[in-house]
């Protein structure tokens, strides 16, 4: 797999925040594998570096990500989003290409190893993932948004569930996430019709945080993300694990995950603090350890 060049994916870490930005505007951000394997990269670096305390994903331009780019390499296991990067591919994605080229097992396989493990390195990060969506997000772009712990939008960003205008069922986690955040009535209703939901209407709906005007969306990111590096980190990510497990498992599984966590919280030195802050009447300063 070749790697991304580096102006494809940018990358920076200020006030311990990791800001990854997917960066080929003029193809609406459509995702191309190294693009992929770099942002999975990204985010267990985050997950590994105490330096981290929070990350933000956004993308450059008038996109915040249009699905795969099935025109240049092998393919993610998604559907093409509505705009550039939705041309034929090189037969190695789903709707692609001959269907003789392809055997039992191949699409699974490669939808197993493209899109799903990209959703699932944004979910399994260990440190708060905040989404800053500055246009269109369409199929597993939609999906990539969606899977971060929290989604600030720009006024003129869309939410697209594409696949069925491909004739395609939803991958990249779409049908795991959609009706965790919205139910499974609505959650059918998108995918079965894919019409782009305005970033007003998604808000509404829950699929998004806050919605505020395009110049304002990298402070808005800033200011929740700067706020969540100065937090109890490990205590963020046990929490994180939590909620996104929540809704998998039995009420009994659930609580006694969340009697574990909060054992394993109470030996951080943030716990501590936190405690020792109440005690002392005074504002905690957190360390992320």
């Amino acid at each position: 797999m070749a790697s991304a060049p580096e102006d494809e994916v940018l990358h920076r870490t200020e006030n311990g925040v990791s800001w990854i930005t997917l960066n080929r505007p003029e193809a609406m951000n459509a995702v191309t594998p190294a693009q992929r394997e770099r942002v999975i990269a990204l985010l267990a670096g985050a997950s590994a570096d105490p330096a981290v305390r929070a990350v933000v994903l956004t993308a450059t331009g008038k996109g915040f990500c249009a699905g795969a780019d099935l025109r240049g390499g092998t393919g993610t296991g998604t559907a093409p989003g509505p705009g550039p990067g939705s041309g034929s591919g090189s037969g190695n994605s789903p709707g692609s290409g001959p269907a003789g080229d392809r055997v039992a097992g191949d699409v699974a396989r490669m939808i197993r190893l493209g899109a799903q493990r990209l959703i699932t390195a944004v979910l399994d990060c260990e440190k708060p993932v905040v989404a800053a969506v500055n246009g269109t997000a369409a199929g597993i772009g939609a999906h990539l948004a969606l899977a971060c712990d929290l989604v600030v939008a720009a006024e003129g960003a869309r939410f697209i569930e594409v696949f069925v205008r491909r004739g395609l069922v939803p991958d990249g986690g779409g049908a795991y996430l959609l009706p965790r955040l919205l139910g499974p009535q609505k959650a059918k209703e998108l995918m079965f019709f894919g019409d782009a939901v305005p970033a007003a209407e998604a808000e509404r709906l829950g699929l998004v945080n806050r919605v505020v005007p395009a110049e304002e969306l990298q402070a808005a990111a800033r200011e929740w993300a700067e706020r969540l590096a100065q937090g109890p980190t490990r205590a963020l990510a046990l929490t994180k694990q939590l909620v996104n497990a929540s809704l998998d498992g039995d009420r009994a599984a659930a609580l006694a995950a969340e009697a574990t966590a909060q054992e394993i919280n109470m030996t951080t030195a943030d716990a501590n603090e936190g405690v020792a802050s109440f005690v002392e009447r005074r504002t905690p300063k957190y360390l992320g350890r």
